[in-house]
């Protein structure tokens, strides 16, 4: 009967130790997960933090349909005057860009 009482208090003494090495070392590996996870995060902000925070170029004023109707207009007449056009593809253009 001693016999049997040292073993078993011999298998209950590993048992127990093999029970707290394991819970240390999944203690040890989720602190070190959570550090891992926490630099990840502190970078991802300080990241962030770093990046230039500019303001959206305005919206550039909408072109006067107009203005530009005059612009082309008036580079049509400068190739009709050069001799590029004749006087029939002006007028073409012309109509095209009056619509």
């Amino acid at each position: 009967m001693p016999g049997l009482l040292r073993g078993m208090a011999r298998t209950a003494v590993i048992a127990g130790t093999a029970t707290a090495v394991s819970n240390r070392v999944s203690r040890r590996q989720a602190g070190r997960w959570q550090r891992q996870a926490d630099q990840q995060e502190s970078q991802q902000y300080y990241e962030q933090q770093q990046q230039p925070q500019y303001a959206p170029p305005p919206a550039e004023p909408a072109a006067d349909p107009m203005a530009a109707k005059l612009e082309q207009l008036k580079q049509l007449g400068e190739l009709k005057s050069q001799g590029v056009l004749s006087d029939a593809e002006f007028e073409q253009q012309k109509a095209r860009i009056l619509g």
